[in-house]
């Protein structure tokens, strides 16, 4: 009763002290406390400057509406907080860390849910909660103290380059061999190579600019797709020669210039892979196969990340790190002391 009388004393101070303030109010309101005696009496009214929790939601998928996720991603955000808030019946302000770990193992025996599964439900209440924390609405993130939960590494699917050639041994048109040898020799994301425009090749330095973009799970290849960072990748010349090729066979060059959708590219690797008679490789497969390439080929993480496209070399470490020698906390160390010098 008392931490509870306390919580929302701070909560009501939230917009006037700041943090050093407020933890001293902390300490003071849970020394003159220690020895009284607290009863609880009839509810008063609540503050009408307390959001409610809906509100609250709403105002967070906003947020992240601005910040490009799609709209799928928007609704599993909004079903997984919805459905967390629906279980404890209170306003969020006053669940606890104990509540969360308790709901996430509820959870997880009531859905049989794997490890990676309720990991997702805990990354997104973390983002969750610390948005509220930083925009001023609670005291602390109750998910901060919930760590990662570990799940089994998944091993990338790679290929050889024997079974690169069976493929396009068995390519029926320019055009689909052009993509199969870009996404080969990139690594770049289906979904960038599809937001693929003729300007974005450049034949006399050999280069493709790549749009990264968040892609929406989407067969209508007019969707417009808003760029979220740029980056630059130079080709082997006999793929720029083979895309000039395919633009010059073309009698009307469209946007986007390969002019298929994801699930088209994905059925067409499945009809060249049957036909070779060989495993089935998936499209991302490709994007695994060319980062592997690079680990053993000794190219720093760094390097390797700015070539795929990931916001930072820990995300690349943490997809291949299976394919290192050392731990992945070696490497971590390693790497943040060579982008400290940098």
């Amino acid at each position: 009763m008392k931490d509870q009388l306390i919580t929302e004393i701070l909560q009501g101070m939230l917009p006037h002290l700041d943090n050093a303030q407020l933890m001293k109010l902390q300490h003071i309101l849970t020394g003159c406390l220690a020895n009284k005696e607290i009863k609880e009496c009839a509810p008063a009214a609540v503050a009408e400057n307390i959001i409610g929790n809906d509100k609250l939601v709403v105002m967070f998928i906003s947020v992240k509406k601005v910040e490009g996720c799609s709209s799928r991603t928007l609704k599993y955000y909004q079903t997984t907080i919805a459905k967390m808030l629906g279980s404890f019946g209170k306003h969020l302000s006053h669940i606890t860390t104990d509540d969360l770990r308790k709901y996430l193992s509820d959870y997880q025996d009531k859905h049989g849910c794997s490890k990676s599964n309720i990991d997702n439900i805990r990354r997104i209440l973390s983002s969750f909660f610390a948005w509220l924390e930083e925009e001023n609405y609670i005291i602390k993130s109750p998910v901060r103290r919930i760590h990662k939960i570990k799940t089994a590494k998944v091993v990338k699917e790679t290929y050889t380059d024997e079974t690169l050639e069976q493929i396009r041994d068995n390519c029926t048109t320019i055009r689909d061999l052009a993509m199969i040898d870009i996404l080969a020799s990139t690594g770049m994301r289906v979904g960038e190579l599809l937001a693929l425009n003729v300007e974005d090749f450049n034949f006399v330095t050999n280069k493709i600019t790549i749009n990264k973009t968040k892609i929406k799970r989407t067969n209508d290849i007019n969707t417009p797709k808003t760029p979220t960072s740029i980056r630059e990748i130079e080709m082997p010349n006999a793929i720029m020669q083979m895309v000039q090729a395919y633009i010059n066979s073309l009698s009307e060059v469209k946007r986007p210039l390969f002019q298929i959708t994801n699930s088209s590219l994905s059925r067409m690797l499945q009809v060249y892979t049957k036909l070779a008679g060989i495993k089935l490789i998936r499209i991302h497969d490709l994007r695994h196969s060319h980062a592997s390439l690079l680990i053993y080929g000794g190219i720093p993480i760094p390097a390797i990340s700015k070539r795929l496209g990931h916001k930072s070399p820990k995300i690349t470490l943490e997809i291949y790190s299976h394919m290192y020698k050392e731990s992945s906390d070696q490497i971590i160390s390693t790497l943040e002391k060579a982008l400290t010098k940098n």
